[in-house]
């Protein structure tokens, strides 16, 4: 998999970033889908804390959300507990999630070769740490549901099959 295409490359301080790297410069210059999840959060967190710059929270968060079933939601009391958000920044996560969440179509997609799963996956190909995810189908082979299993390291991961099945 690949690596995070992440804002720490030269620093955690977006403004350590040659102009062309900062997010919302990439954003207005490739479109959002050229950024990553974690350019994303990023640019929802905005600016970070001397201690904790934007990047460094981007990741707590994405980590938060990695570890959250699809089926839950994350509350904002959850994201408040990462050392450098408040309750401001944590109901804006909130609510971008939910406004994602209530754009999605309604209409379950249909699995029929194995890069259709690609475009439901593939913001997971530049997490550092390796993600078993499980994708569960209907007998129709339409998608119910797209679980993070299990996290691994840098090259591998763990799965027991009942971790799977739950």
């Amino acid at each position: 998999m690949k690596r995070y295409r992440d804002c720490t490359t030269k620093g955690n301080h977006i403004k350590e970033l040659p102009v062309e790297q900062r997010p919302r410069e990439k954003l207005q210059a490739s479109g959002p889908s050229s950024l990553s999840d974690l350019e994303l959060v990023t640019l929802l967190i905005g600016s970070g804390t001397p201690r904790s710059p934007a990047t460094l929270l981007a990741k707590q968060v994405l980590e938060l959300l990695d570890k959250t079933h699809a089926d839950e939601q994350v509350q904002p009391k959850e994201i408040v507990r990462i050392d450098g958000l408040g309750i401001a920044k944590a109901t804006l996560i909130c609510a971008a999630l939910e406004l994602g969440r209530r754009r999605l179509p309604t209409k379950h997609k249909q699995v029929i070769f194995p890069c259709d799963v690609y475009p439901l996956i593939r913001h997971y190909g530049n997490r550092q740490q390796e993600h078993f995810i499980c994708v569960s189908l209907n007998g129709a082979h339409e998608i119910i549901s797209v679980n993070v299993v299990s996290i691994g390291l840098v090259n591998h991961t763990l799965v027991h099959p009942r971790e799977v099945f739950a």
